[in-house]
């Protein structure tokens, strides 16, 4: 059947007149229901996702344990506002991803309902217990979309056209790139040049570093490209911050919960933030951010900053049903299929001059695509073409940076699986670019 079918074109249609037109659809999907891996849309299409909701869906689509929780919860309280009130299940998620995150000493969380928010109350919490106004954030990054979150974000100029003025104060550097050979995180080995950038120069010409609240930060590039920066550009730069008084602000929203294989992907690179943001696979598709602080660094004071949905009851069982599936099995299983996934690429990129790299951790990995690997002059065309033409053949994939596919299936993903994907997205990849 010609996709989309019927029933989805008549939806879509729909959708045309009476939904913003500002959402970015890649292709025409529409979902009636999924179940692990493979969601089925309204004309009885069946696809395999390795896009997990944009890796929300940790657990996979409507895992039992999760929709256990959620059901079981609904039946007792769906709302009561933790911002005026108490109840069990968000301060046993409080205690359980106070645990969870490395470091020393006490923390606390605050609940929002989304990344976005997360990052927000950390770009409040920073003004407050620093007292000062500036900050550092990345090019290619994604924070965000609204007005703070979004002044951070530096990936597609479509993001902040006509919403200027932004946050003021906001320095954006290149991300882990080299400034001796022009070369980014994707070509490991470089990355730490930045870093003595911001200290040699940047703090001696235009942004003294007293006056620097927080380095923002995602320890892998999500919508920038799935960039893995070496390790040392994340210990320098961390050093960095240590010496200035400067918070390290990670935001695992998109690499975090357990995608890369360790609960944080900041594990990987053996720091200990000041302060995390976390969402997205939180909670399975549920609705839910939350920003972890050390309790001396989170010193606000009551009404301070808020939230009236923020760790609602719902959400916060099913966040717990879903760090004890990760904790349980998923984040090993995370490792074993990320190398498939990983080893898998490497092996098309052998056979296809196409693909000028192949990174990632667990099953956080990205295919870059060039037209010549010497020049690595960027394919972004072929990128899009091989996303559509995925998605014709029931495989659901999205992109990152100009040129990169990212593959993040739910941590659920079988062996079978991780090369049924690759097996189409080779056929897909021979059709479009050789």
């Amino acid at each position: 059947m010609p996709l989309p079918g019927p029933r989805a074109s008549q939806i879509i249609e729909t959708d045309n007149r009476f939904v913003s037109p500002s959402y970015t659809r890649v292709y025409p999907l529409v979902v009636k229901q999924g179940k692990g891996l493979w969601v089925e849309d309204v004309d009885g299409n069946i696809f395999l996702d390795f896009t997990a909701g944009i890796a929300v869906c940790a657990t996979g689509h409507c895992h039992p344990k999760v929709v256990e929780a959620i059901k079981d919860q609904a039946d007792r309280l769906l709302h009561m506002s933790g911002t005026d009130f108490y109840y069990t299940p968000q301060v046993n998620l409080a205690q359980k991803l106070a645990s969870l995150v490395p470091g020393n000493g006490p923390k606390k969380v605050f609940f929002g309902n989304s990344g976005a928010e997360a990052v927000e109350a950390a770009f409040k919490l920073a003004r407050w217990h620093t007292k000062r106004e500036l900050n550092i954030a990345f090019f290619g990054a994604f924070h965000g979309r609204t007005m703070g979150a979004l002044s951070l974000t530096a990936s597609k100029t479509v993001q902040k056209k006509h919403y200027n003025p932004l946050v003021p104060g906001i320095t954006h550097v290149p991300y882990a790139y080299c400034y001796r050979c022009a070369y980014g995180a994707e070509y490991p080995g470089c990355g730490i040049e930045c870093v003595r950038w911001i200290e040699e120069t940047l703090f001696k010409t235009v942004m003294p570093p007293e006056e620097v609240a927080a380095i923002f930060i995602e320890p892998i590039q999500g919508e920038g490209g799935y960039i893995v920066p070496p390790a040392e550009f994340h210990q320098e730069l961390f050093r960095v911050a240590k010496k200035y008084g400067i918070l390290y602000v990670a935001d695992e929203v998109q690499s975090g919960m357990g995608r890369t294989g360790t609960m944080l992907a900041v594990e990987h690179f053996r720091i200990n933030p000041d302060v995390i943001a976390l969402a997205k696979g939180i909670a399975s598709g549920m609705p839910l951010g939350a920003m972890i602080a050390p309790a001396e660094i989170m010193d606000w004071e009551a009404g301070s900053h808020a939230s009236t949905f923020g760790g609602n009851p719902l959400s916060c069982r099913a966040a717990l049903a879903t760090i004890e599936l990760l904790e349980k099995r998923l984040m090993a299983n995370a490792v074993v299929q990320g190398e498939r996934l990983l080893s898998g690429l490497k092996k098309l990129q052998g056979s296809l001059e196409c693909i000028g790299d192949v990174r990632g951790k667990g099953l956080m990995a990205g295919v870059e695509f060039v037209k010549d690997r010497q020049t690595k002059k960027r394919a972004g065309d072929w990128r899009n073409e091989i996303v559509r033409k995925c998605f014709q053949k029931g495989f659901l994939v999205l992109g990152c940076g100009e040129n990169s596919v990212r593959l993040c299936p739910a941590l659920t993903v079988s062996g079978k699986e991780i090369d049924v994907g690759l097996s189409i997205l080779e056929e897909v990849i021979r059709e479009v670019a050789g």
